[in-house]
């Protein structure tokens, strides 16, 4: 949980420069890509978590 957090905040801060900064637009892109991936990532570790459990 602490990867997907931290993965977060770095793809809000690059996207932040990406889309101040002159010239920077490939970190705003970076940005959306990790951010995009991150997301997935979440969701897949989400949903294989919420599945059936057998009760012993």
């Amino acid at each position: 949980m602490v990867l997907i957090l931290a993965l977060a905040i770095v793809a809000i801060v690059l996207g932040i420069i990406g889309a101040v900064a002159n010239g920077w637009f490939f970190l705003l892109i970076i940005a959306i890509i990790l951010f995009v991936a991150d997301m997935a990532y979440a969701g897949i570790r989400w949903y294989q978590g919420s599945g059936q459990h057998p009760t012993r």
